[in-house]
């Protein structure tokens, strides 16, 4: 059966167009043959740090022109092999079609986020800690529900995971867990779920089975490597070693290979356990702290402009940027949006795109 897909190319059609003017292409192709002309004069190199600006300002207008052009090039493309497909009722062009416009809709969307994320941290790995907060075993469980959900999630992208540290509760659940995920833009789409998370269900540890309200908080961070300013001193780190384990007290190292840092300046305590070499776990958990102190720098700056005022409470009752209800019906809010979802298994199995998409 061929497959007509002329809604999907009037859709993408109506998208590349808004790109064009909303982005105003044809005055940047103006202001960027001035600055090449500007840089081809023999002077131009005189003034370096001005140079510099200037051709920074020609490769991302370069870039943003050719990605465009890009798009309207595929775009082009497919609407002709649509119509060929369907006026000589061709399956093999139509097969190509499906290929090309599920290609055309993965480049439309990479095209959108590179707008929306100009931030040069959003392009970065981010580092997720999860703790939980007011109710004991319950949210102990429920941070351990929250990590699956970004877990999956990233599994979905195609993004990596990697767990930095995890230290389980007695009973059940995790008392702190620190992963990181890396992908496109993954700092960038995750940042907006800094915050209390709010659990409301019928909770399985309870004999009676009563009602329990859980909470726990999401830190996101992004990960930085290299080109940064921050330096450590020696005097201000308590470096600590143990013994790395898993639930049921079932060791996953036999010797203090595992690293605990803490930042005595700033309180900020960092774990790494996921590799057998202490060294390595070192190094690693001194990489989270440089980004911890780095995203703190970040916070300060935003204090200052009374715009993180809100996110700065107890991990408790009225903090939450989002609550998840499973009784006594079934309902997931964004207390910062006002988005409502009921597809609450389909979000805890890392279907979190919409509250992702909307607090851009």
């Amino acid at each position: 059966m061929i497959i007509d897909y002329s809604d999907e190319i009037k859709k993408l059609i109506d998208k590349i167009e808004y790109f064009w003017k909303h982005l105003d292409i044809d005055s940047n192709k103006q202001k960027l043959a001035e600055l090449q002309k500007k840089a081809s004069r023999k002077n131009f190199w005189d003034d370096p740090e001005n140079a510099k600006k200037v051709m920074d300002k020609i490769s991302k207008l370069e870039e943003e022109i050719n990605d465009i052009y890009t798009l309207k090039k595929g775009l082009l493309e497919l609407q002709l092999t649509n119509q060929l497909a369907l006026e000589g009722k061709d399956n093999d062009l139509a097969s190509e079609v499906t290929v090309k416009i599920l290609e055309l809709i993965k480049d439309v969307e990479e095209f959108e986020l590179k707008k929306i994320f100009t931030d040069k941290d959003d392009k970065l790995p981010a580092i997720i800690n999860i703790h939980p907060g007011a109710g004991g075993i319950e949210s102990q469980d429920w941070a351990n529900m929250l990590m699956r959900m970004y877990i999956r999630w990233a599994d979905k992208k195609g993004f990596k995971t990697e767990i930095i540290s995890i230290i389980y509760g007695e009973e059940a659940g995790i008392k702190s867990a620190t992963f990181t995920i890396e992908g496109k833009f993954a700092y960038g789409l995750l940042k907006v779920d800094k915050g209390v998370h709010r659990l409301v269900r019928l909770s399985p540890f309870d004999a009676a089975h009563r009602r329990h309200t859980s909470f726990a908080s999401v830190e996101v961070t992004p990960l930085i490597k290299n080109d940064i300013d921050i330096k450590l001193e020696q005097k201000d780190l308590k470096i600590e070693t143990y013994r790395s384990s898993g639930p049921g007290g079932q060791h996953v190292n036999v010797t203090e290979s595992a690293v605990r840092i803490t930042h005595l300046p700033t309180g900020i305590i960092v774990q790494c356990q996921k590799e057998r070499a202490q060294t390595l776990n070192r190094r690693t958990a001194l990489t989270i702290l440089i980004s911890r102190l780095h995203q703190r720098e970040i916070d300060l700056r935003e204090i200052k402009k009374e715009k993180l005022h809100k996110q700065k409470k107890e991990i408790a009752w009225g903090s939450q940027i989002r609550s998840y209800i499973l009784h006594p019906y079934k309902m997931i809010k964004d207390h910062r949006t006002g988005l409502e979802v009921t597809k609450v298994t389909e979000v805890l199995d890392g279907d979190i795109n919409i509250f992702l998409k909307k607090y851009q």
